[in-house]
C-alpha cells in the first residue's frame, strides 16, 4: 500500500464495517502518526432483529465510537441515511463529496462494491451502493461545477485524493501487514458487543478473534506475512 500520505477518510455504510478486517490496517496507520477519520452513512439501526431501530441506533453509534477509539480514530461522523435501503445516486454523491471536501484526505477507504465477497457469498445492497458512490464522489469532490452549491457553503473543490482503497474486495491488489496490530483489531471488533451478541452465542472477544485471525491469515498467506488486510487499490 502507498505510504506517502498523511490523512485518510474511511466511508462505509454501517457501524462495524471497518472492524470486519480493515481496522487492523487503521491501527497500523494511526500508530505511524497518520490521521484517519470515519464516516458512517447509516447508524446501523436495522442490523439487529431483536432490537427496534429507535433503540438500536444509539447503541450502535456508541459502540462505533468506542471501537474507533481503540484503533486511534478520534473523528467519527454519521450521515443518518436509513439503514438497509441506501441508494446510489446524486443525493448520496453530494453528501459524500461534501465530506471529502471538508476532511481533505489523500486516501479514501471504503468497502467492497462488487456483488460478492467471494464466489457464492453475496454482498449487501448498502455496501454496493456506498462503494460505487464513494468512487463517484471522489471525482465530484474535485470538480467545481458539480454541486456548485458546496462552494457557496465554503467547501472548495478538493483534488487531493490520490487513491481509493476498497476493503474486502475479491479483486484485492495491495495489503497492509496487520501482524503487529491483530490484538488491537480484535479488541476493536469486540467493542461491537450488542451486534455480535445478536449474531453469535460466542463471547465477542472469541468471535472477533476467530473471524479476524482467519481472514488475516488468508491475506497473510497471499502477501507473505502472518496476518494482512487486503485492499483493491484504485488510483485517482
Amino acid at each position: 500500500m502507498p505510504t506517502d500520505w498523511n490523512r485518510a477518510l474511511a466511508i462505509v455504510a454501517h457501524p462495524d464495517d471497518m472492524e470486519y478486517g480493515a481496522a487492523g490496517a487503521v491501527a497500523a496507520w494511526t500508530g505511524q502518526g497518520r490521521d484517519v477519520r470515519y464516516l458512517m452513512v447509516t447508524r446501523g439501526e436495522a442490523g439487529i432483529d431483536t432490537i427496534p431501530p429507535t433503540e438500536c441506533a444509539p447503541l450502535r453509534e456508541a459502540e462505533q465510537f468506542d471501537s474507533a477509539a481503540i484503533v486511534g480514530v478520534d473523528t467519527v461522523e454519521f450521515l443518518h441515511y436509513r439503514d438497509g435501503v441506501i441508494r446510489a445516486g446524486v443525493p448520496l454523491r453530494r453528501d459524500l463529496a461534501s465530506a471529502i471536501r471538508r476532511h481533505r484526505p489523500e486516501l479514501v477507504i471504503t468497502l467492497n462494491r462488487r456483488e460478492y465477497w467471494m464466489p457464492g457469498t453475496w454482498n449487501s445492497a448498502d455496501h454496493r451502493a456506498v462503494g460505487e458512490s464513494v468512487l463517484d464522489a471522489v471525482a465530484d469532490a474535485g470538480n467545481r461545477w458539480i454541486f456548485p452549491e458546496l462552494v457557496g457553503n465554503g467547501l472548495e473543490p478538493w483534488q487531493g485524493v490520490r487513491w481509493v482503497a476498497l476493503a474486502g474486495s475479491p479483486e484485492a491488489t495491495h495489503a497492509v501487514d496487520t501482524t503487529a496490530t491483530m490484538e488491537t483489531a480484535i479488541a476493536s471488533l469486540a467493542a461491537h458487543r450488542t451486534y455480535i451478541s445478536a449474531l453469535s452465542d460466542a463471547e465477542p472477544e472469541a468471535y472477533a478473534r476467530d473471524f479476524l485471525t482467519g481472514m488475516g491469515a488468508m491475506g497473510g498467506e497471499r502477501f507473505g506475512t502472518e496476518f494482512a488486510t487486503a485492499f483493491e487499490l484504485v488510483s485517482v
